[in-house]
């Protein structure tokens, strides 16, 4: 995926003309050439929800009359855009929409929200009726917040789709912008990712939400550079001090996200030799606490264990 584009205003024309298809004012089809009148300046006035879908997607189908009973039963409160990805991809493309159904909330010509799915009627309902104070820091603070549990639950890229809502509605936020970057990462994007950080004022690239990300795209880099886990483990077997084998299989095991085994065998090596190539099995297990996050169980873990070899 390309790095989204987070500006709309400038890149489109409104049509002369209305865009068909809907049923009333409430509910309309769009155009790429009309997205800007229907969408952009419609949601100066009232939240707008874009639904991108396209015929050949089954969950759009039951998605989309939901929506439109939804939107009526509102009376006013929001409007309904439909947007037919097949023919009209580059606003999506540019939003950073990988599946559909994707519904995407604009509120004073901002996208500020979205989900991604055919969600039930009353989950809909729910999110129509939160866009009522769209765009403060109260409901950016919930979107964060949903987006995080997204990527715990492992829904990587519908949670990329939310940190780029947020971050059209906040550029400058570090913690949306941190975890669109780690989605890339969890996605293979390398690229992506790099694009995001080198694009932070340098009088914000010391942000702890981004350290950790910078410390997960080091690990990447490291691991990409390690041999087979079954060699690895074969050099183990036959010597326990080669803790050269044991630091490269604990990143090998950190990569496929076995935090406890890395967290062991980097252990191992500092109670034998705390020493050992400079500090270097400690030095790793700090980088590998930043990259999990302070609050991770494993880092918890992690550090008490360290520390009790350190200071035993």
């Amino acid at each position: 995926m390309n790095q989204p584009s987070y500006s709309f205003g400038s890149s489109y024309q409104p049509a002369a003309e209305p865009a068909g298809g809907g049923t009333d004012d409430l509910i309309r089809d769009t155009t790429t050439q009309a997205f800007a009148r229907d969408v952009i300046e419609a949601s100066q006035k009232q939240p707008v929800l874009v639904d991108f879908w396209a015929p050949w997607c089954g969950p759009c189908k039951q998605l989309t009359p939901v929506l439109e009973k939804v939107v009526k039963a509102a009376k006013g409160a929001v409007k309904l855009v439909k947007m037919n990805i097949d023919d009209h991809p580059s606003i999506a493309g540019q939003l950073g929409i990988q599946s559909i159904p994707a519904v995407i909330a604009f509120v004073g010509g901002r996208p500020v929200d979205g989900f991604m799915g055919a969600l039930p009627e009353g989950q809909v309902k729910q999110f129509i009726e939160r866009l009522g104070g769209a765009g403060g820091a109260d409901e950016i603070e919930a979107a964060l917040a949903e987006a995080e549990q997204l990527v715990a639950g492992g829904a990587v890229a519908e949670a990329a789709q939310l940190y780029a809502a947020i971050l059209a509605a906040e550029p400058e936020n570090l913690k949306a912008l941190a975890g669109l970057a780690s989605c890339h990462l969890s996605a293979g994007q390398i690229d992506e990712a790099k694009a995001l950080l080198a694009g932070v004022p340098e009088a914000k690239a010391a942000d702890p939400a981004l350290a950790a990300v910078r410390a997960q795209l080091a690990l990447i880099e490291q691991t990409a550079a390690l041999g087979e886990e079954g060699e690895l483990r074969a050099r183990i077997a036959a010597n326990r001090k080669d803790f050269a084998a044991l630091f490269d299989l604990a990143l090998l095991r950190n990569g496929k996200g076995d935090r406890e085994e890395a967290t062991d065998l980097l252990l191992e090596i500092v109670r034998a030799d705390r020493n050992w190539e400079e500090d270097k099995a400690r030095k790793q297990l700090v980088q590998l606490f930043e990259a999990w996050g302070p609050t991770d169980e494993a880092t918890l873990s992690g550090r008490r264990r360290l520390s009790s070899i350190l200071f035993s």
